[in-house]
């Protein structure tokens, strides 16, 4: 199998599994979830298809999907009220799950790598994610305070 249709059947199983915990989890009706989850996952392949074509594919492919999903989603797009309203019936969390699990799979693989770094990754993640913490929080009281919201 070549890249793209690797690609697809990963995200056709996660999404499986996307459909699976959005509805244990969430009480969606599988329809509805399904459903939401095959609009995702459309969506993914169009960014995907749209990432190979010469000339676009020095940018990377999450880059493209992001594109092709804001530009669905614009009020001024034909049936953009549709996908929000199909979409938004899954839940975050639900499709965090599989992804994470993936990450966590595929860091396992990269376990001796991970122990040639020893110590020195820690102080390193730990400087990166207090940053992210403490900027994302220095932005967002900035609009907070901008909008009147606090």
């Amino acid at each position: 199998m070549n890249k793209l249709q690797n690609m697809t059947v990963a995200m056709v199983l996660s999404g499986l599994l996307m459909a699976v915990g959005n509805v244990i989890g969430y009480q969606v009706d599988w329809y509805s979830s399904l459903l939401g989850v095959l609009v995702i996952i459309v969506i993914g392949l169009i960014g995907m298809a749209v990432s190979q074509l010469p000339g676009l594919n020095k940018l990377p492919m999450v880059f493209w999907i992001s594109i092709v999903a804001i530009i669905i989603s614009l009020p001024s797009f034909p049936g953009s009220a549709w996908v929000i309203q199909i979409t938004k019936k899954v839940q975050f969390l639900a499709v965090t799950t599989p992804i994470l699990a993936y990450a966590g799979l595929s860091l396992g693989k990269d376990i001796e790598l991970f122990k040639k770094l020893s110590w020195k990754i820690v102080p390193v993640t730990l400087a990166v994610m207090t940053g992210t913490f403490l900027f994302a929080a220095i932005i967002a009281q900035f609009v907070l305070k901008w909008e009147g919201a606090i």
